[in-house]
This record gives C-alpha cells, sequence and structure tokens, in this order.
C-alpha cells in the first residue's frame, strides 16, 4: 500500500480495526468487591431479546454485524454450544453484553464486549473484563483475542492493554455506514461524521 491519503467513498466508512492477544491467563486486576449489578448466562436467548441488548450497546460505537444477519444466521451463531453469551444488567438501567466465541478449535474471541452508557467509565467494566478472563480460560485455551477498532470508546484500546492483552496485527476496514441503511439510527455515532452518497 502506498504510504499519503487515500479516499473513501461517501456513504463508505473506513476504520483502523486493532488484533490483540494473550497466551498466558494474566493476573485479574483490581474490581469492585460489591457489585451493583445482576450477571448472568443467556442459555437460550431469541433473536430479539439479543438484538436488543446488542443495540442498546453498539448503537453509538457503530455495532451493525449482527443486525445484518437473517435470524436463521443469528441463531446459528448464539445458539452454538461453543459461544456463550453473557448479560449485565445494572440496577440503574445499564447494561453489558460479554460474548466469547470458542468455535476456533484452541482459542477463544472476545466477540463482543462492551457497556451502555450508564455503566461506562464505572467499575462494571473492569468486573465484566475479569469474568470474560476468568471464562476464557476455564476452557483449554492456548489464546484469547479480541480486536477493537477506532470508532469504539477510545478508552478501549488501553482497556484491553490494561487486562493483558497484547497488539498483534492491524487492518483497515472499510464497509457501508449503517446509519444509511437503517441498522443503525441515523442519529448514533456522532464522533463519526456522515456524509451521504452523493
Amino acid at each position: 500500500m502506498k504510504e499519503g491519503y487515500h479516499p473513501v467513498p461517501n456513504g463508505m466508512l473506513a476504520t483502523v480495526v486493532t488484533s490483540l492477544s494473550m497466551t498466558t491467563r494474566p493476573d485479574l486486576r483490581p474490581e469492585t468487591t460489591t457489585p451493583t449489578w445482576d450477571f448472568e448466562r443467556l442459555s437460550d436467548p431469541q433473536p430479539t431479546t439479543y438484538r436488543a441488548i446488542y443495540k442498546n450497546i453498539g448503537n453509538d460505537w457503530l455495532w451493525f454485524s449482527r443486525l445484518a444477519l437473517t435470524d436463521e444466521a443469528l441463531n446459528e451463531i448464539i445458539h452454538s454450544p461453543d459461544v456463550e453469551i453473557y448479560h449485565l444488567r445494572g440496577h440503574d438501567g445499564g447494561e453489558g453484553l460479554l460474548e466469547l466465541d470458542f468455535r476456533q478449535s484452541g482459542a477463544c474471541e472476545l466477540g463482543f464486549f462492551g457497556l451502555s452508557h450508564p455503566l461506562i467509565g464505572g467499575p462494571a467494566g473492569r468486573w465484566l473484563m475479569n469474568r470474560a478472563i476468568e471464562q476464557a480460560w476455564a476452557r483449554p485455551i492456548d489464546r484469547f483475542w479480541v480486536h477493537t477498532c477506532t470508532f469504539d470508546h477510545p478508552a478501549a484500546l488501553d482497556f484491553y492493554r490494561r487486562s493483558g492483552f497484547e497488539a498483534f496485527s492491524r487492518q483497515i476496514e472499510i464497509f457501508q455506514d449503517p446509519r444509511l441503511t437503517g441498522l443503525v439510527d441515523a442519529k448514533a455515532a456522532q464522533h463519526v461524521p456522515l456524509i451521504h452518497p452523493t
């Protein structure tokens, strides 16, 4: 790839995706000892229930991949015995989503990890990450990995690094702006300008 600026067509988005991994279980970082939320595994989530949680947490970060799937395709993922989905519910109405994907032998992908606005910046993030690490390494894996992008919360990358993940690759992802297709609210992600195609 040549150095310099590269045009992105109006109506499309480009983001830098950083992938990070850990190959041994790290020591858990300190967390709150008195959680003010409920935490449960969703053993048989329905697509409508799953999408509602996913949208509430991911709307402002332009999460859209699961919204583009049919019910059949989504069920194949969320009902897989090798995919674990956890829902955190704050007593103030906030929500958290933790999704662990063990479908690749010997590895676990932190498929989705996020909090809705009432919980961002508080102790719920560290508490939820500690549960993610515990659950991931409870299975016989050699690698726990995650990817984040420049549309995510600005503190996400540093949070993953402090949790024990190390960056190993960087990619550019280009995709149609999901706000233009109706998958995501048109007023979402104000930190990412919406440019209509000409």
